[in-house]
């Protein structure tokens, strides 16, 4: 029998408060960088429990590609100069699928007519907590940027996850019969 090498999971080489970027030096797990590519990652990780959550499956099908789109996302986050090594880059034909993903499904529900509440369904729910995260990510970039040169299609990328987010949040609940909670100021 043949053993197969195995990379093992820890490395011990972050127990110094440092990891390496890819392609990069080694920096602070707090830097920008790390908390732009981490939150990515949260990201994709609130879209799995989404998925978990039973969603409808074209809504499912549209969130895997999306999670993988992360991850690409992510690894240009996390090299200093992606065009150097050839890391998978996030640009106008992603983003142009997600306004056509979110026209599709928009165009099946009822057109706002208020605000609603993150509420509904377990994947609508999580689709909503999906956005909010995204809109966390968009901000750690917002700062990236601002020490570092990004590709503005980066920041415009997750601008329009988060809307399609809602509006598939919106159609998981429209499928299960499930109204939107609309938001009501106190008086």
């Amino acid at each position: 029998m043949t053993r197969v090498d195995r990379m093992k999971i820890y490395t011990k080489s972050g127990d110094d408060g440092k990891t390496g970027l890819f392609h990069g030096p080694r920096v602070s797990k707090d830097d920008a960088r790390i908390e732009a590519y981490g939150t990515v990652d949260e990201l994709s990780s609130v879209i799995g429990l989404a998925r978990a959550a039973e969603v409808p499956t074209d809504v499912d099908l549209v969130l895997q590609r999306i999670q993988h789109q992360l991850f690409a996302l992510g690894a240009q986050l996390a090299t200093p100069d992606p065009d150097d090594d050839g890391t998978p880059r996030i640009g106008g034909d992603q983003i142009a699928w997600i306004e056509e993903t979110i026209d599709h499904f928009d165009g099946q529900l009822r057109p706002l007519k208020n605000f609603v509440l993150a509420a509904g369904t377990p994947g609508a729910a999580a689709l909503h907590h999906g956005r909010v995260v995204c809109r966390r990510a968009e901000r750690r970039v917002v700062t990236l940027a601002k020490t570092t040169q990004l590709s503005k299609e980066a920041l415009v990328y997750l601008n329009r996850v988060s809307d399609l987010l809602f509006v598939l949040a919106r159609f998981a609940n429209s499928v299960a019969n499930q109204d939107d909670v609309p938001w009501q100021p106190e008086m």
